[in-house]
């Protein structure tokens, strides 16, 4: 008997990024070799403190349910952080923890878009903005993130999109799959447009921590955006904790309210030991974050230089994340027919730039959570297989 699945499925994409993984994985699993360049995930473990503050909850009988927004120390532990790291004021009631960071992205779509509204969102960027637009009932309104502006917004485009259909902006800063950052000006500018309007921004401030140069701005820091703002933050990428799950939201308390009700309608609570477990990770010592930027930081260097040194190929120096995202245009195919006949050719496996929006074609992203050495070994096989391409 053929199933039958709602309409609204059909509006839900995946990302691309899993399915590149489990075709990689295939290929090894037959004795191929691949550098694994395509998935979003520090290659750094978890720190120890941290991971013994979960067992020390374990063993304490900390496994139970706990109060569906997070439990009060953690909220509270969050809330001192965005005052400290952040500059927003931020009290413990209006911040949500929930299990990963795409809940909230799910979250704010149901409570703020429905049929009729429009939706702001970077392109190119994380594939799931448009999935959950898109299923909200919402129209989503791509915002073009062009190599030209180093992949900022471009503020004309974005004032020229905003109409009385817009509910929410979506801005990532850093960004994914870029590595491109707003600047203080383009923050500010953004406020500017939306101050005092029935427009909400989602900010995604997952990588923010994950920084080359200047802190970011976040917008919620800016006067009198804070209610209108929805901060989306996490510990998978900052504190190496992807599979934990474990990310948060902070929005004003009527938000934070109405988030709360749609986390006890589907999730109930986060895990008790891995909230435990988040507290030391914001209150413990900080020194294994700075080293693994650190090596970020060197991983990047050598990436973009060597990238660039690669006839056809040119990439702009991302600002932060752990993302490359070279330009490969010149070689004239789609950029996901070339990242799989990277794969399936060359032994590197990359995402193509349309799978994170029409404006990513001509592009690939390189994920650059990976040893300098693999790194090496990668940028050898992308000069021999565009070496092929050019031949052919």
């Amino acid at each position: 008997m053929k199933n039958r699945i709602a309409d609204r499925m059909s509006l839900l994409h995946t990302e691309s990024a899993f399915s590149i993984m489990a075709r990689a994985n295939a290929l090894e699993a037959k004795g191929k070799s691949v550098v694994h360049l395509e998935i979003g995930q520090p290659d750094f473990k978890t720190p120890q403190n941290i991971i013994d503050a979960a067992c020390k909850a374990l063993n304490e009988g900390k496994t139970g349910y706990t109060p569906t927004a997070g439990i009060v120390p953690l909220r509270e532990a969050i809330a001192k952080h965005c005052r400290e790291y952040k500059k927003v004021d931020v009290d413990m009631e209006e911040v949500v923890v929930v299990p990963g960071g795409k809940p909230i992205m799910f979250y704010t779509l149901l409570m703020l878009a429905q049929p009729g509204d429009e939706v702001l969102y970077p392109n190119p960027g994380f594939p799931i903005y448009e999935s959950v637009i898109k299923f909200s009932g919402a129209t989503p309104v791509p915002m073009p993130l062009l190599e030209k502006n180093d992949f900022r917004v471009d503020l004309e485009h974005l004032k020229n999109h905003i109409n009385e259909k817009t509910r929410l902006i979506i801005v990532n800063n850093p960004g994914n799959p870029t590595g491109g950052m707003l600047s203080r000006e383009d923050i500010l500018s953004i406020a500017g447009l939306v101050r005092g309007t029935r427009i909400y921004i989602l900010s995604d401030e997952i990588y923010d921590r994950i920084i080359f140069g200047k802190q970011p701005l976040s917008i919620a820091s800016v006067p009198g955006i804070k209610d209108q703002t929805i901060i989306l933050d996490g510990f998978s990428k900052t504190f190496a904790m992807t599979g934990w799950r474990l990310g948060f939201g902070v929005m004003n308390k009527e938000l934070a309210g109405h988030m709360t009700m749609l986390m006890a309608n589907s999730n109930s609570c986060a895990a008790s030991m891995t909230q435990w477990a988040a507290i030391e990770a914001l209150q413990g010592p900080q020194e294994p974050v700075d080293q693994m930027v650190a090596a970020f930081k060197e991983r990047r260097d050598y990436l973009i230089d060597a990238l660039n040194g690669i006839d056809g190929i040119h990439c702009v120096m991302p600002q932060g994340a752990f993302y490359a995202f070279p330009n490969i245009s010149s070689f004239g195919l789609p950029s996901v027919q070339f990242a799989e006949r990277l794969l399936e050719e060359g032994g590197v496996a990359a995402g193509g730039g349309a799978s994170f929006g029409e404006f990513g074609e001509g592009f690939i992203r390189l994920s650059y959570a990976n040893s300098l050495e693999n790194l090496k070994i990668a940028v050898e096989r992308i000069a021999r297989f565009t070496q092929t391409l050019k031949k052919g």
